[in-house]
Formats: C-alpha cells, sequence, structure tokens
C-alpha cells in the first residue's frame, strides 16, 4: 500500500500508533513491534527503533516516506523533528528506515491506529523475534553467513573438544588436565573461537529489557547519538 501524507485526518493527542519493522534481505525475519504515541517525532522513532531492534545509535539514519526523506542532517535530509500525526498516516501505510553504517535497511508498516490505553506506559515494544546482527559484521549477507557458522564443521569440532575436556575434568575427576600447560593453551584457542562465533548470533531479543530501556528513556538518548 502507497503511503499517503494528504488525505487521512490527522491523528489526536490519544492516538496511538503500532509499527512492525522488520529487517530486510535477512530470513528468518527479524523484527519488532511496537507502539508510539500519535504526538513522537520520527527523530524520536529513531530512537525507538534502536532500542527495540539492539542497534548503538553511532550511525546516521533516514526515513523515506514515498518521495521526501527526513533524517540526519549530514544526509541533506529534510528535519526528522516532525509529529508523526502530520504525516497523516493511514493503517497499512509502509515506509523505509535505513541505518547507514552498512546500510540496514528496515521496512515499517503501521499496522494499527489505537487508543491510548490508561495505565499503560508509550513507547513500548509487544512483540518481536530474532537477534540483532552486530553492526560492523558486513551488513545482512556478511550476517546470514556468519550466522550458520555456528553450525560449521570447525564450529562442531571445537564443541566436542570443550565437551571432552569437561567430561574429563569435571565428570571423570582427571584434575591433572588443569596442570597441562599445552592443554591450557588449546582450551583458550577453542574458547577464544568459540566467543567469536556466538558474537556472531547477535544481540538476543529479549521484551523485556526492551521495556525496561524505553521506559527510562534509552530512545531519547540515542535518538541524538552518532558518534
Amino acid at each position: 500500500m502507497q503511503l499517503k501524507l494528504e488525505t487521512s485526518p490527522a491523528a489526536d493527542g490519544n492516538e496511538v500508533f503500532q509499527f512492525k519493522i522488520w529487517l530486510r534481505g535477512i530470513s528468518p525475519m527479524i523484527w519488532r513491534r511496537v507502539q508510539v504515541s500519535a504526538d513522537m517525532t520520527l527523530r524520536e522513532l529513531h530512537g525507538v527503533i534502536q532500542v527495540a531492534m539492539g542497534w548503538e545509535g553511532i550511525h546516521l539514519f533516514q526515513f523515506n516516506l514515498r518521495a521526501a526523506r527526513f533524517g540526519s542532517l549530514e544526509l541533506s535530509a529534510r528535519s526528522p523533528d516532525v509529529a508523526l500525526k502530520e504525516l497523516r498516516l493511514r493503517k497499512g501505510a509502509r515506509f523505509t528506515y535505513e541505518y547507514l553504517n552498512i546500510s540496514w535497511e528496515h521496512e515499517v508498516r503501521l499496522e494499527e491506529q489505537l487508543h491510548r490505553q490508561s495505565g499503560r506506559t508509550y513507547p513500548r515494544c509487544v512483540a518481536g523475534n530474532g537477534a540483532c546482527p552486530a553492526e560492523g559484521c558486513g551488513g545482512p549477507a556478511a550476517y546470514l553467513v556468519q550466522r550458520t557458522a555456528w553450525h560449521s564443521d570447525e564450529g562442531l569440532d571445537d564443541l566436542a573438544v570443550m565437551a571432552e575436556f569437561v567430561d574429563e575434568v569435571v565428570l571423570k575427576d582427571h584434575t591433572e588436565h588443569l596442570e597441562d600447560s599445552d592443554l591450557a593453551e588449546e582450551m583458550r584457542d577453542v574458547l577464544e573461537r568459540l566467543e567469536i562465533r556466538r558474537s556472531w548470533q547477535g544481540t538476543p531479543f529479549l521484551r523485556r529489557t526492551v521495556n525496561t530501556r524505553l521506559k527510562k528513556g534509552d530512545h531519547l538518548s540515542l535518538m541524538h547519538q552518532q558518534w
């Protein structure tokens, strides 16, 4: 559905927008569902996406809404200090959000236009799935390659070596292995390789953690942060 900027009525101050955001070019899908006040600006939404996805807010960004670009000043884009309600978005409208270190491109869809519920705080994350890739991993294609490396023959061999070491020392009580300097050096190398592969899996998504950060206002810091 095409984004509409002119024909729908403006949202009132009690309206909440529910967006689904997902990373393009990655399968299975990495996605988040957030609810934000219609009074929120695009700059604030940038901060919310950063927190919800698990990014670190250290690169330029831009929203592409039909023929208009809103984002970082360095990109010669329009100011993102425009309220969502002023964009007159309609249910089903789609636009893109780009996080521009290696151009992580996100699809954003307005799923629902809701009324603010008493006792609930906004913004809030209501659902999601998939770990956030490491920012400098090389982009979607590189991330997919690295993600599967955990199950490579080399990775499984390292896991087998570690399992054997634990079996010998812990289960069979061969504690003399702990005094073997060559074996200790081998275990350090194995652990280092396993940690590198683990980091390729990305940062796990935990909705409670995301909402704790949103309540603390982390999105308000990240919306301005660019190192």
